[in-house]
Order: C-alpha cells, then structure tokens, then sequence
C-alpha cells in the first residue's frame, strides 16, 4: 500500500505522487540498482506498517529506533539486515521527506561479525562442474574460471567477449564499474560453438520478425534499431519473450539469475558436496585457487574487481597453506604425522622423564643442604 503526503491539494491540481513512489523516483534520479530499490521500497513500507501506518513525516528518531529494536529482538534479522533498513530510512527521511534526522546513536547500527567466504578446495569443483548439466555447465565454468559474480554472467553480450585476446569485458558490474577479467582457454572453443550457434539462431529469429534484446537505460528509444543488432545479443538467452511495455514489442532477455542459482545448488547436492553450494562460491574459490598458485595479489584484485586490497586479503585467510610456505609445528617432527606412532614417542619421554627424575632429585636435596644453615639447638625443643 503507499501513502500520499498529507498536503492540501489545490482544486484541478494533479494529486501528489505517493510517497513511496517518491522513493523510487529518488533511487532511480541517483541511478541506484533496481535490487536497491526494491529494498529500499520494502523497508520503508514495514517501517510504516510497524508505526500503524502513520506517515514518516510524522515520526523521527525515537520511532526509528523502536522499529531497529523490534528488527533486533523480535524478527532476530542479521547485522547487514538492520543496517540496510536503518541505510533504506535514512534515505527515506534525508533524500525524500527533506528531513534529515539528527545524530543517531551508535547502537542503531549493528556491528557486522568478520565472517570468512567458504570455498570449494579443487577436487570439489571438478566433481561439481562435471555434475552441471548444458547450458548451465558453461555458465558455473565461467563463474569459477573467470571469476565472474552472478548477474555479470547472465548480462553477458556478444560484444563483451573478445576470442582474439581471450579477454570477457564486464560491463556495469558491482558499483557500476566495467573491469577486463580473463577467458579460460579450456573452454575457449566450446564457448565460440555456443555463441556461433545463437548467431545463427538469431538471424532466424530476425526473418520471422523477432530478434530483438532488452536494452539498458533509453537505448531502445534512442535508437529503435539496436535491439537487433547481433553484438548486443545476449550470451546466455531466456528461451521465453518478455513484453516491452514502453515500445509496444516482444523482447528476448537473459536467463534468470534464480535459474542458474539453482542449477548450481542442484549440482551440489547430486555431486555429494556437505558445503551449502551457491554461484557466489565460485567466485570465492577462483581467487583462493589464484592465490594459491601463487599469483600476485594485486593481480588477483584487478581481476575480482575490488576497490581496496584488503577485501582481496581475505582470501588470504581460506588459503590451503596459509602465509607462503609456511608449516605447522606439528609437520615439522620427523615422519609423516599420518604414520607416526605417536603413542611410542609418548611412552619415551615419559620413561626419559621418570629415568632422569632421580638424578634431580638427589642433586636438589644437595642443593637444599649446602643452602641451609646447620641447626644451633635453640630451634629445637
């Protein structure tokens, strides 16, 4: 349900949008991804549901705290849950209502525990890719050979791929920024078959008066024609049409981000793989592997596409051998700590310790005696 300003319209005057249209005027005014959107819409509705339905204006930091709370201790949501409904508030009140809130206190904003990614060790990529079946099985190789996250894989066009430098270009990936990532040579020529194939499949579609791919932002409207054109073509096709409202035409998106995520989960559970399987953890595990092998880290930044080094650090931390060669004490006895008989080893220090046990305690009583003045008599009775 939205809610309109409560302001006196004026006779013959157009009504006021809704405030929860406002927001999402002001989320796409600042080119705010849709999935920020939908959040943000969401919490300022629950924030107004939770108050009765009182509008926002109406309310201010003591009703913005009441509603953290009952997230915190009633609902029990995560750390990033409450914070990102305090962030949708926040912009709520500062970037539509024009009401900033005053100095909130600390506790509003819940400390996030430091969590590290779960990674896939090698053998268990190979036993979940080998489990994938087509056209989801490029995909997950994809995922984990080039290190893509979920939607820059599905947003994937012809002309983001370049077989002569075995390069992808990603476009608009996190924070709306473009990065060059690599193209494994494995499947270089299957992946060249792949978009063969829908290039010939989209000149049929174009005799039968089809063809035509969703575009971003007012691409289709500026220029009509471009849906058609082969380079933006997408990679990985939706095999239904979607309606384009605005342009009165059938367009062809992209497969499904939930599609691929649950054949990666499927895949998991029939490769018989204990760990929660999910595409996000082919990521995590291209850039342990890389790090393992040895590539410089700052390389591996580029390639994952992170602002700071220090979120490509933790990486660090998941690492089979972790530091750079270093061993554990424990491998440092001689044998192989698998084979040794630990409970030999035991039994002779314990007899090396009771052997020696008489010797220093005949030289601790000399010791005593050379230390201890001789008795005078008025010290016994």
């Amino acid at each position: 349900m939205d809610y309109q300003l409560r302001v006196a319209a004026t006779p013959g005057a157009k009504p006021p949008p809704r405030l929860l249209d406002q927001v999402r005027a002001a989320i796409r005014t600042k080119h705010y991804s849709p999935k920020t959107e939908e959040a943000y819409v969401g919490w300022a509705r629950q924030f107004i549901l939770f108050h009765g339905k009182r509008h926002p204006v109406e309310m201010g930091e003591t009703e913005l705290g009441q509603f953290l709370q009952h997230l915190a201790l009633n609902k029990r949501v995560a750390a990033s849950t409450q914070n990102q409904a305090l962030n949708a508030l926040l912009f709520l009140y500062g970037s539509v209502l024009n009401k900033p809130l005053g100095k909130l206190p600390k506790v509003f904003r819940a400390k996030r525990p430091k969590r590290l990614p779960t990674v896939l060790r090698q053998a268990e990529v190979q036993r979940l890719l080998a489990a994938m079946k087509s056209p989801y099985s490029l995909m997950a190789r994809l995922l984990y050979g080039a290190g893509l996250r979920l939607t820059e894989c599905t947003n994937l066009r012809f002309k983001d791929v370049d077989f002569s430098t075995n390069q992808i270009l990603v476009r608009d990936g996190k924070g709306f920024k473009d990065r060059v990532t690599m193209l494994p040579e494995v499947i270089r020529d299957e992946f060249y078959g792949h978009i063969e194939r829908l290039k010939r499949f989209h000149h049929k579609e174009l005799e039968a008066g089809r063809g035509r791919a969703t575009l971003p932002y007012a691409l289709a409207r500026k220029y009509p024609n471009l849906s058609k054109s082969q380079q933006w073509q997408y990679v990985f096709p939706a095999t239904k049409l979607v309606w384009d409202e605005e342009t009165k035409v059938w367009r062809r998106h992209h497969i499904f981000d939930d599609t691929l995520q649950r054949a990666v989960r499927a895949a998991g559970v029939l490769a018989g793989i204990e760990k929660p399987v999910n595409c996000h953890m082919l990521r995590h595990s291209f850039a342990t592997h890389l790090l393992e092998q040895g590539c410089d880290i700052r390389t591996v930044q580029q390639l994952m596409g992170h602002k700071h080094v220090e979120t490509t650090m933790i990486y660090t931390h998941v690492l089979k051998k972790p530091g750079i060669g270093v061993r554990s004490p424990l491998d440092q006895h001689s044998g192989d700590p698998n084979t040794t008989d630990w409970q030999s080893v035991a039994r002779t220090s314990v007899r090396a310790a009771l052997t020696s046990a008489p010797i220093a305690m005949n030289a601790a009583s000399s010791l005593d005696a050379q230390q201890t003045p001789a008795c005078q008599g008025d010290c016994c009775p």
